[in-house]
């Protein structure tokens, strides 16, 4: 497949670098306004530009990993050039009706929401397409799923996607920066109090989904009667750890929907 993309930041290079690496006979171009920091993409024989049409009319499809105010201007140079190829939508808030309506519905248009795990092969992509599409999102889905998981969602909760899986990504890393500073105060240097937290993190995470789980089950096998894990467990929850995790999710959505 040839995917050209639009918008080369973090998250337009993390899907090039996890395209390169995990999904095979691919060809992909990124672009962005100044290639300087991303020149060293070609030597994972990605293509650089700072002309967004450059190979655009190779393409089968164009991913976009913009902000939302660039979606207009970024439509007018491109719409002309690209017709009949599929367009796959990275941008926040920006909903298949409006996609359709900005493209005159002269294009398949697919909603993506990945993260920036999908360097490594590990995003959660949720994604959304009208059925009148599914044809061309189907070989979207199975390319993303090169890249992590690629569930096929409701659009109704892609800014819910957003939050749970693009925003939860910082989240997590969050949670793993306050292990690692209990860690330094409890007595490890700051290297193997990261170590061992981010190796925790993803040893829980492997658990989950390799016995598909609830969280609780897992839990319980770590915890004791009068052990040290539940009085731990017990007085975060007491200052509010899943409350103020919960209160920021929905916050964050609420921060998109405006």
């Amino acid at each position: 497949m040839k995917i050209h993309i639009i918008g080369g930041g973090n998250l337009g290079v993390s899907i090039a670098l996890g395209i390169a690496k995990f999904s095979k006979n691919n060809q992909v171009t990124v672009t962005r306004r100044n290639t300087t920091s991303i020149q060293y993409l070609s030597e994972y024989g990605i293509t650089v530009s700072s002309d967004n049409k450059h190979n655009i009319q190779e393409a089968d499809v164009v991913i976009l990993t913009i902000k939302p105010y660039q979606v207009d201007t970024i439509f007018a140079e491109i719409l002309p050039v690209i017709k009949g190829k599929t367009i796959a939508s990275a941008v926040s808030g920006l909903s298949l009706e409006m996609l359709q309506s900005k493209t005159n519905d002269e294009f398949p248009v697919i909603r993506i929401m990945p993260n920036i795990a999908a360097q490594f092969g590990e995003s959660a992509t949720c994604i959304s397409f009208p059925e009148k599409d599914k044809e061309k999102a189907l070989p979207i889905v199975d390319l993303f799923q090169d890249l992590g998981t690629a569930p096929v969602i409701d659009e109704k909760l892609m800014d819910a996607a957003t939050v749970l899986g693009a925003c939860g990504t910082a989240y997590a890393l969050r949670y793993i920066r306050a292990s690692m500073q209990a860690g330094i105060e409890i007595g490890f240097d700051s290297q193997t109090a990261l170590a061992i937290a981010a190796q925790t993190v993803k040893g829980a995470a492997k658990m989950l989904l390799e016995e598909k789980v609830h969280p609780e089950q897992l839990i319980d096998r770590v915890t004791t009667p009068q052990g040290c894990t539940i009085v731990g467990l017990n007085e975060m929850e007491h200052n509010g750890f899943s409350s103020s995790l919960i209160k920021g999710i929905k916050t964050s959505l609420k921060q998109i929907k405006g």
